[in-house]
């Protein structure tokens, strides 16, 4: 069985598939040794994404790769990019062709703009290549789904960006999903939890108080505590990223930035809003256009000065037509180039700009700021900003990159009015290196096991054992313990197995719970239920705690409920044991509604619709029998445990008077990390379970044991225990638990229970 458990483990890990293929052509030798593992590492895969920062050679990398992958390859770039990519293919004795349409297609690689996706047919390429695929992210959804949709089938994919999550780690899905990874949804429900995003308001008497939004604006995703190793794991099985060659164990030579100078001027204008006796800051969209506008004369003065007064080569940004025009007036040796312009016209004036035939280009951010190489020049100028720090960043990397002579001077020109569009750039720059540095920090020993071909890190394991007069504490994995316990050893078992859930409790694989859906969760569930029927006595029983589990749209396509229970009987069946009851446990809905936030379960929901209205989700104990005689009848009335009225009581199957707050103390169980309170099982449950089912001096295993609360019972009913926990921190809490009870007398024990829930409560 262990044999057999470890194959599983590792069907378990959550890892990109592999749809390259054996690759016969060996990358150019002009490239340098990280590119070409790059390459290589890239076309072993088939589908990947090359997140490296800028200079590092992701066109030679893209047009390397659609070369050895040999199959007819579709580039897709930016407009202004395009012609750029043919001249570096040249360098590397590549030949790519600039088509517009699917007709003019007669030739192995062939390179286009988004713009021009409606013109091809993706049936006919069995490649396909984004470059500055974070433009995913920021198309239209109209444009996005049809990248999506038209190479939905195409053998082989690449994704090119320096800056893939400009914003936060969840547009990571966007090229995920692009390369058939998986879906946005299917990534945050792995890796991310929403959680209530918290702002700060001032309120009138001048106290800053921290307020919850709500709505899908108040909602922010981020990554599951335990998950966050795992989730740059996952990426680098499918994605790599560096800032530079030494990031993967590379030299830098000839990769070293030169010095950056981010010079910002303010410039005071007279401004006041129409409707406004003063101004009192920036309120949205429209008013930055309208303050752009209206300072714009001032702003155009001190950048036209500045490079007026230099004879050296100047990029100037702008972001409305009026700017460039202006700018353009009052810049001696400009030339601008602006949408109206035509493709040809564009493409002539860039390069001229590149050739040094030009002095000053004027133009937008999202004309030529992404993929170009302007390392002919080093001093730049920001006639404004918008709030997009990807387009602030793309546009300093056009001169910025590695590769660049000079010190680069970037300048930043802005009314005084427009300094919070200055700090909020600035703060979205801070929180990107921060993210940045942290995914590059974690992936390093990741890719570099990736690229070379090696295994990476397991998830760290422990095994431990205490004992007491009457009970063994196992610390490790079920599937790994239980294969210790003698066949035929044990009378009776109650637990409550963790239900499928990511990243809840731990990272470690060997967690049940770790599971991506429920196909998953009941293959490793069923090594479990296997030893459980081994170890069983003939005749004696199981007692499994379960409830239906809600749906999820995000998880399961649909809102509503899971029927867990009856997905736990059919594996049971699977294995050979017996369904032989079920008890139900009634649940209070209204603390339901305020522990869970369900919204079946309000008042409001009641008054609205009640069709949207639904029961309480109620506790289930099902039973199972392991076929066979049982070699000594279990007697609770004999022993004194039970008598008729009671038997009657629970025999009716639904199991009232038990107190949802009857439970070991658990405070303390929570470690920094985990996502959710552990749930320990109701002492008054298990203690039906023990009475009705096991004799005293008999053993009860809980093979899921976490702070002890089965153990603990079985201790206090005078039966001997045996448990298992792979969490180490729920492991020291259940010894406590079951070492302090046997400290106590028989005397005192019934005392030192009340005192424990006390305690509790």
């Amino acid at each position: 069985m262990k044999k057999e458990f470890k194959k599983f483990l590792e069907t378990k890990r959550i890892k990109a598939h592999f749809y390259g293929k054996e690759i016969k052509l060996e990358p150019n030798s002009l490239l340098f040794p990280f590119q070409r593992d790059v390459v290589k590492w890239a076309a072993k895969k088939g589908r990947a994404a090359i997140f490296l920062d800028t200079g590092l050679g992701k066109t030679f990398i893209q047009l390397e790769w659609a070369r050895v992958i040999n199959e007819k390859t579709l580039i897709i770039a930016p407009l202004s990019v395009a012609r750029q990519t043919i001249r570096e293919a040249k360098k590397i004795d590549i030949d790519v062709k600039y088509v517009r349409h699917q007709s003019e297609c007669d030739q192995m690689i062939c390179i286009t703009n988004y713009e021009m996706l409606d013109e091809f047919d993706a049936s006919e390429f069995g490649a396909v290549v984004l470059d500055e695929s974070s433009i995913l992210k920021s198309l239209d959804g109209k444009t996005k789904e049809k990248l999506l949709s038209m190479f939905g089938e195409t053998p082989y994919r690449l994704a090119c960006t320096a800056t893939p999550a400009p914003n936060d780690e969840t547009e990571i899905g966007n090229h995920a999903e692009f390369l058939g990874v998986c879906t946005t949804n299917q990534m945050k429900s792995m890796f991310f939890i929403n959680a209530n995003r918290v702002s700060e308001i001032q309120v009138g008497d001048g106290r800053i108080v921290k307020k919850k939004q709500s709505g899908s604006n108040g909602q922010e995703w981020r990554i599951r505590n335990y998950a966050r190793n795992s989730f740059y794991e996952w990426m680098t099985s499918w994605s790599i990223s560096i800032k530079k060659p030494s990031d993967l164990g590379y030299s830098d030579e000839g990769y070293v930035l030169p010095k950056l100078t981010i010079t910002p001027f303010f410039v005071d204008v007279d401004y006041k809003p129409a409707d406004q006796l003063f101004f009192t800051g920036l309120s949205g969209i429209q008013e930055r256009h309208t303050v752009r506008a209206a300072t714009l004369e001032a702003r155009i003065k001190v950048a036209a000065d500045m490079v007026n007064n230099s004879k050296e080569q100047w990029l100037v940004w702008c972001g409305l037509t009026a700017e460039g025009d202006a700018l353009q007036a009052a810049i001696t040796d400009s030339h601008q180039v602006k949408g109206s312009d035509d493709i040809e016209y564009k493409i002539k004036t860039i390069q001229e700009f590149q050739d040094n035939k030009i002095r000053v280009l004027i133009t937008k951010p999202k004309i030529a700021g992404f993929g170009m190489n302007f390392q002919n020049s080093h001093n730049m100028v920001f006639v404004g900003l918008s709030d997009s720090w990807e387009s602030y960043y793309q546009c300093v990397r056009r001169q910025w990159r590695f590769g660049q002579k000079k010190p680069v001077n970037a300048y930043i020109v802005l009314s005084e009015v427009e300094r919070e569009i200055y700090a909020n750039v600035m703060q979205k720059e801070a929180i990107a290196k921060r993210m940045s540095d942290e995914l590059i920090a974690r992936l390093k020993t990741y890719e570099k096991d990736e690229i070379m071909n090696k295994e990476t890190v397991k998830t760290e394991y422990k095994e431990s054992i205490v004992k007491g007069r009457n009970f063994t504490a196992m610390l490790g994995d079920s599937c790994q313990r239980l294969p210790e316990l003698a066949d035929a050893s044990i009378d009776l078992s109650v637990y409550s197995p963790p239900f499928a859930d990511l990243f809840t409790y731990s990272a470690s694989e060997y967690d049940l719970g770790n599971s991506k859906d429920w196909r998953e969760f009941f293959v490793h569930y069923s090594f479990i239920i296997q030893e459980l029927l081994r170890v069983t006595k003939p005749g004696r029983l199981t007692c499994v705690h379960t409830a239906d589990i809600a749906a999820m749209s995000m998880k399961d396509g649909y809102m509503g409920l899971r029927d867990f229970p009856g997905a736990v009987v059919q594996a049971y069946e699977k294995e050979g044991w017996v369904f032989f009851g079920r008890a139900v446990i009634p649940k209070n809905p209204q603390s339901q509604a305020i522990r869970t936030k369900a919204h079946a379960l309000l008042f409001a929901t009641l008054k609205k619709d009640s069709s949207r209205s639904r029961p309480a989700i109620n506790d289930q104990v099902l039973i199972f029998q392991k076929e066979g005689e049982s070699a000594v009848p279990v007697t609770p009335v004999t022993n004194g445990e039970i008598d008729n009225e009671r038997w009657i009581d629970w025999a009716g199957g639904i199991w009232s008077g038990i107190n949802e707050s009857d439970t070991l103390q658990y405070t303390t169980a929570r470690a920094v990390d985990d996502e959710k309170h552990i749930c320990p099982l109701q002492l008054g449950t298990i203690e039906r379970c023990i009475k009705l089912y096991s004799n005293p001096g008999e053993t009860v295993l809980t093979p899921f044991m976490g702070i002890g609360s089965e153990a603990y019972q079985a201790l206090k009913f005078n039966r001997k225990a045996i448990g298992i926990e792979l969490k180490e921190s729920y492991y020291n809490i259940a010894v406590k638990n079951l070492q302090n009870i046997e400290s106590v007398s028989a005397h005192d024990l019934f005392q030192y229970a009340e005192n424990n829930q006390q305690a509790e409560l």
